[in-house]
């Protein structure tokens, strides 16, 4: 490999291209391989014409400034699976960047060098070229009226959905960076059309810069293959799901491409929710030990605002504690492997969204009811998800009942529960219910903190007083523990005691 030179790959997805597909590698400048480390790769299709033969002929006749490799796939792979051979050729022989140029010459493949130039300065996730810079460009070039119009308003439907600006979602002419590839799932992809659609969402997900420079619209000869109707519904589907996911309400593999911030936290405490509800209930001054909240203001917030005395049961995800601690005495152990050494004088007990992760809550509860029952003043302050919100009971009326990143159906769950298995299983552990009460979805963490969400937030709170069960995203308890039964054992035997004293002394 020549020194400071970047790898390209030039890939051509082919089929039934034996026309074009030579004139194709041809007009690959020449030039180009003065500045990148240049190599050809046709991938075609299982055409049923001579597309590989001519192909392969080019690759063999000689005058190429680069080499190029030419593979034919046994079975057809659809537009979107042929990609995914070309761009895992890509990163598993190590190149920098790879170019899609269409075997059927619709883009040109003399762009290449205006393309590939701003991977030069910058770390990009992809150059897309686009016909829609210069719309009138595109009509003159020869795009018929109809897809001129239908690109036009399924551009405008996902950007609107996506919150992005791109002038065209349905250019095939795209480089993309390896590493960025590498940061997608494009493999869980379709194997159909709206592949393409689909890899730009998860560009969008993840963060990864997309530039798009015009490029000329040229429509000659060759056979469009796209039904058109099905795939503007799949492009329309696609980006719905992914909207959807982002809102918590459906879950697909192939939008799980967020980058993920392990330290990241959005407080709660400025709407209902159970953290501001903690802090409504604790008074002043008051002994709090926090189960499992370690990464949750809530704990921090009660000892700076209200001056409580905090202790803390639990060891960060990322297996380390901050120095900057605020609590006043730690912990350092698992929630669930038992409160061995924690002292029982407190006056509340949090356990805020920890018993849905338990894998055996009954046992946590049982243990947590032993270590309260000498402390009948003590109270439990408990919350967890309500799976019988309307969305998940909607979405399992459809068929659907996906596992997602977060929300009540997220993937660390391995327990749900309703207001009344809830409120049975806490009992069962020997708690009193002294309240329950609903708490609304939390509208300002999915769609940020506005006048829309803070309407909804009220909406739902109306909603909840109808239909707790239907409309509570959350459940939240005040519990206090009963004495237990050795506890009352004892109390017995003492009580009898102090009567037959009484009896001697009065004899």
């Amino acid at each position: 490999m020549s020194a400071g030179k970047k790898r390209v790959l030039i890939f051509i997805p082919a089929y039934h291209a034996e026309t074009t597909i030579c004139s194709v590698i041809r007009r690959i400048p020449a030039a180009l391989c003065e500045r990148y480390e240049l190599d050809g790769l046709i991938i075609d299709d299982a055409s049923r014409d001579a597309t590989f033969a001519r192909g392969y002929e080019e690759s063999r006749r000689g005058g190429l400034p680069f080499k190029v490799r030419v593979l034919l796939n046994p079975v057809n792979q659809g537009y979107g699976g042929n990609q995914k051979l070309g761009y895992r050729y890509a990163i598993d022989n190590g190149y920098d960047l790879v170019a899609m140029v269409h075997g059927d010459g619709q883009y040109a493949p003399e762009c290449l060098p205006t393309l590939l130039e701003p991977f030069d300065g910058g770390a990009l996730g992809a150059v897309f070229g686009s016909r829609m810079l210069s719309a009138l460009g595109a009509l003159r070039g020869g795009m018929p009226l109809y897809k001129f119009a239908g690109n036009r308003i399924l551009t405008c439907i996902q950007n609107g959905l996506l919150g992005s600006t791109l002038s065209e979602f349905h250019s095939g002419y795209r480089v993309y960076s390896v590493r960025a590839l590498q940061a997608i799932p494009f493999e869980r992809n379709s194997n159909d059309f709206h592949f393409d659609t689909e890899i730009i969402i998860q560009l969008l997900l993840a963060k990864l810069e997309i530039r798009e420079l015009p490029i000329p619209t040229f429509y000659g000869d060759e056979i469009c293959r796209v039904n058109g109707l099905a795939y503007a519904l799949n492009v329309i589907v696609a980006t719905l799901k992914s909207r959807m996911q982002q809102f918590g309400l459906f879950y697909d593999r192939r939008y799980d491409c967020v980058p993920r911030d392990p330290d990241q936290y959005q407080s709660k405490l400025a709407y209902t929710s159970p953290d501001s509800m903690v802090l409504d209930v604790v008074p002043e001054g008051s002994r709090v030990l926090d189960l499992g909240s370690i990464e949750n203001e809530v704990p921090q917030a009660l000892q700076k605002q209200k001056q409580c005395v905090v202790s803390q049961l639990d060891v960060r995800k990322s297996g380390h504690l901050t120095p900057d601690a605020f609590w006043d005495k730690l912990y350092p152990q698992t929630v669930g492997r038992g409160l061995s050494g924690v002292p029982t004088r407190h006056d509340f007990v949090l356990c805020l969204d920890v018993l849905e992760h338990l894998e055996r809550p009954e046992q946590f509860l049982d243990d947590l009811h032993r270590h309260l029952s000498h402390s009948p003043e003590t109270e439990l302050l408990i919350t967890t998800a309500n799976v019988a919100f309307f969305i998940p009971r909607l979405m399992l009326l459809l068929g659907q009942f996906n596992y997602g990143r977060r929300g009540i159906l997220d993937s660390t769950h391995t327990r749900l529960f309703t207001f009344g298995s809830f409120g049975h299983l806490l009992k069962q552990a020997g708690f009193e219910v002294c309240d329950i009460k609903g708490v609304p979805a939390p509208f300002p963490l999915a769609i940020k903190d506005n006048r829309w969400s803070r309407h909804l937030l009220r909406v739902n709170t109306l909603l909840i007083r109808v239909s707790r069960g239907l409309f509570a995203y959350q459940i939240f308890v005040r519990a206090r523990a009963l004495p237990s039964v050795p506890y009352l054992l004892n109390a017995t035997f003492e009580e009898s005691r102090k009567r037959v004293e009484a009896i001697h002394e009065a004899a």
